[in-house]
């Protein structure tokens, strides 16, 4: 496993709990986990082969990281219900992009 690769499994987990605590923080437990909701999305690795494979971009191949469904979710981030997962998975998608770069 490259430091790179393991650099951002840690960022998929750090960034929405940092954010959690510098913006949510009278709900911090709450809003760390529905931030870090947004990795269940990976659940679409596992329809890939190999099922994970660090030198592809995950944005745009799998199935939940399509780029048709970024816009909904940001239109999660709108409602207050769903704001926290939306804001999730934007997080994700961003830092899964960062990495395609």
């Amino acid at each position: 496993m490259s430091s790179a690769f393991l650099l951002h499994m840690v960022l998929h987990v750090v960034v929405p709990v940092a954010i959690a605590w510098v913006f949510y923080r009278s709900i911090f437990k709450r809003a760390s986990l529905l931030l870090l909701a947004g990795i269940l999305i990976d659940l679409d690795h596992l329809l890939a082969n190999p099922i994970v494979d660090p030198n592809r971009c995950s944005v745009g191949y799998h199935l939940l990281h399509q780029y048709w469904l970024i816009p909904v979710y940001g239109l999660l981030v709108i409602f207050p219900r769903t704001r926290l997962v939306g804001i999730g998975l934007g997080i994700h998608i961003v830092l899964d992009y960062i990495d395609c770069l």
